[in-house]
């Protein structure tokens, strides 16, 4: 059985890494991919390492033959198509914007982390995909508040490559402002907090402590690397013990005994943990590729997992075309 799917803003660099992964998914067919300023255009035209791989043009959606969709639009632009379409009730949805990611009334969407949810995606037709650096952080926290285990203030400090910021040029993200140069952003405010908090006080509900937090802006184009600590009262191998059971199940988290480096995850769709203690403080190391299990490859782990297939299905480095 193979699903038809469609995307909607496919000019993007998540969309890229969408349709590169979609492209040689054995159980899936790209039928339609749209980006209002790009129609017409061939995909490759704008994605051009696609070159050679499709002949596909951007062009309107046809909801009425599609089993999927992707909503790859900036932030608040999901909101506003969903509400100019009818969607036909068969038709599954996975948005890849902020959207949707914060539980309130009338938001049916779950929350697309498989990691925290994958029981309630499997059963879902619409998943709101987590931010990049929520992703990465969640992975650092989530198997302590499953335990019950936050007892402190937590403390993070994380680097991201300057594909986080989307492909629209900016002042912080072109290549002469942004080559040897590091800068802090949103300290203590950033949007991701919302959506962790909410998955902490899920696995942990009473927690109360603060998450601190400080986003820099690294020299890379892609990759999470993730340095948090917090008070932890038992021992490393205690630890160990606790993260290697909380992801035996889940395919692409790695707990690794060697400190990990950023490039060990870019262009895969993993995320690797390391672990130290140091005095009553654990230091959890996590890091992924901002693009893949930080935004595309992810929501292709989601569509796996709602129409049934094997979660690792289509992200094999192999598969993902690197």
């Amino acid at each position: 059985m193979k699903i038809s799917v469609g995307i909607i803003g496919g000019a993007g660099y998540t969309a890229g890494e969408l349709i590169r992964i979609l492209l040689v998914h054995p159980f899936a067919e790209l039928k339609y991919i749209q980006s209002g300023s790009n129609n017409g255009a061939l995909i490759s035209s704008v994605h051009t390492d696609l070159l050679g791989d499709t002949v596909l043009a951007f062009s309107d959606v046809d909801l009425s033959k599609i089993d999927v969709l992707f909503l790859c639009s900036g932030h608040g632009k999901s909101i506003e198509y969903l509400n100019s379409v009818s969607i036909p009730e068969n038709v599954k949805i996975i948005d890849l914007s902020h959207d949707f990611r914060l539980k309130r009334t009338g938001n049916d969407f779950v929350y697309g982390l498989p990691e925290l949810n994958r029981s309630q995606i499997v059963q879902s037709k619409r998943v709101a995909n987590p931010g990049c650096f929520a992703t990465a952080i969640q992975l650092a926290l989530l198997p302590l508040a499953s335990a019950g285990l936050l007892i402190d203030e937590i403390h993070v400090n994380a680097i991201t490559g300057s594909t986080g910021a989307g492909q629209a040029p900016t002042k912080t993200s072109h290549f002469s402002w942004r080559d040897n140069n590091l800068s802090v952003y949103k300290a203590f405010e950033h949007q991701h907090l919302g959506e962790i908090g909410e998955s902490l006080l899920q696995a942990q509900p009473n927690f109360k402590k603060a998450l601190n937090f400080i986003p820099v802006r690294g020299n890379h184009t892609r990759g999470i690397f993730v340095m948090a600590y917090t008070k932890y009262e038992g021992t490393i191998d205690e630890a160990l013990k606790l993260y290697t059971s909380f992801y035996a199940t889940h395919p692409f988290v790695n707990i690794t005994t060697e400190n990990p480096d950023l490039k060990q995850v870019v262009n895969t769709n993993k995320g690797l943990v390391y672990l130290e203690k140091h005095g009553d403080k654990l230091m959890i190391l996590s890091c992924i590729d901002n693009l893949l299990k930080g935004a595309s490859g992810q929501a292709v782990q989601n569509m796996n997992l709602m129409f049934g297939f094997d979660e690792r299905c289509g992200l094999s480095l192999k598969a993902i075309g690197f």
